[in-house]
């Protein structure tokens, strides 16, 4: 494989954990997308028909989740920029891509934890319906997606 495929590769897997992420992150903020949501501009609590208990707690749990999320994704982008410059560099110093590249590696699986870990607290919120109608809206939009380098390669 050449040198020039293989920075593609390395900028596409760098994407990879980005979907359910933003699949997450998305939901959070108040829309509920794809065609599993009854209506397009509808928020998640709607969507999901949280009684007036369930959107309290849903609010408590959502505000320190997107909050961490926001401060790891600010982390990964600029881990992700770095590494990204490097790659493109006339001189690549393949330390320093290797260090960017694992200290994208440690954020992201600390976001995934961080997502799971908000996940397991909605289920333990949700009545078995709300579960099923969250865990198929997340389904849809994971085989909906495409990163942004996916998109950019299909033109």
């Amino acid at each position: 494989m050449n040198r020039t495929a293989l920075k593609w590769l390395l900028v596409i897997s760098l994407a990879l954990n980005a979907g359910m992420v933003a699949s997450v992150i998305v939901n959070r903020m108040g829309t509920a997308p794809g065609p599993a949501a009854q209506h397009e501009n509808a928020s998640l609590p709607d969507y999901l028909q949280l009684n007036a208990d369930q959107r309290r707690r849903w609010s408590e749990i959502e505000e320190g989740f997107l909050k961490d999320i926001a401060v790891n994704w600010r982390e990964i982008r600029a881990h992700r920029e770095a590494l990204v410059r490097q790659v493109f560099s006339d001189k690549p110093d393949r330390s320093a891509i290797d260090a960017e590249q694992a200290r994208i590696a440690t954020l992201q699986d600390s976001q995934q934890r961080r997502v799971i870990a908000q996940l397991l607290a909605e289920h333990d919120l949700l009545d078995a319906q709300q579960r099923d109608k969250l865990m198929k809206l997340l389904l849809s939009r994971y085989t909906q997606e495409a990163t942004e380098e996916e998109m950019l390669h299909r033109h």
